[in-house]
């Protein structure tokens, strides 16, 4: 985990989210400042209420570990919906007199979830909006699968919104592909795990994402610095 951490970090990452335990390890092994701190949890041996998230930490102790920013994350549509908006909201406000960000993760995913028929975003706009008014910096939300339909989204909030990593795919050139439709879309970059850590070069991956979003560089000339993948 050591050697993974320092590799994202060595590829450019903005930002390396974690929960409060690993980033005080890695804040003190690295002595980097760009941990963010992840303070809802669940397992996958939640069985019907995995997709419950509970907080774990607040935002004071995020900071008081070495944490520059914090997150939090709701499921719409799930059962336990309004426990996670109440934290995510209790959250943003531990958060603002400490001058910390604040990412909202929120995912319409629950078996609950209602959207009009009109809603090209399939409630991921209603997501993006959620996150702002209850106090989020930036927002992260699953990519909605076209540029007209993203935009609609960041067009919804005035914050930063990223889009998730999702399910690893047959080709990360995809990935850079998807990453720069969102930019194109007025997207501000990605939150991804899996996708990079489950990768043989994590370090090169991160390159490449960076190269999209902050030098706005073609997937196709991105996926050149990992071999073309």
């Amino acid at each position: 985990m050591d050697s993974l951490v320092e590799k994202v970090i060595s590829g450019g990452a903005d930002a390396v989210v974690l929960h409060k335990g690993a980033l005080t390890h890695h804040a003190d092994t690295t002595g980097w400042h760009g941990f963010v701190c992840h303070v809802s949890a669940s397992t996958v041996h939640g069985g019907d209420r995995a997709q419950h998230k509970v907080s774990v930490a607040t935002a004071e102790e995020c900071w008081q570990r070495g944490a520059m920013g914090v997150s939090g994350q709701i499921n719409l549509g799930d059962e336990a919906e309004a426990e996670m908006i109440e934290a995510l909201g209790k959250l943003t406000t531990q958060a603002f007199p400490l001058a910390i960000p604040v990412l909202g993760m929120v995912y319409p995913r629950g078996p609950n979830l209602r959207f009009s028929e009109k809603d090209s975003t399939k409630g991921v706009a209603h997501a993006a909006r959620l996150a702002w008014e209850l106090g989020c910096d930036v927002v992260k939300v699953p990519w909605t699968g076209s540029v007209e339909s993203f935009r609609e989204v960041t067009q919804a909030v005035p914050i930063p919104v990223l889009i998730s990593g999702g399910p690893l795919g047959e080709s990360f050139l995809d990935t850079l592909q998807t990453v720069e439709d969102s930019i194109s879309a007025g997207g501000a970059g990605v939150c991804m795990g899996r996708q990079v850590f489950s990768s043989e070069d994590p370090q090169s991956h991160v390159a490449a994402l960076r190269a999209i979003i902050h030098d706005g560089t073609t997937a196709t000339e991105a996926a050149e610095l990992i071999g073309g993948q």
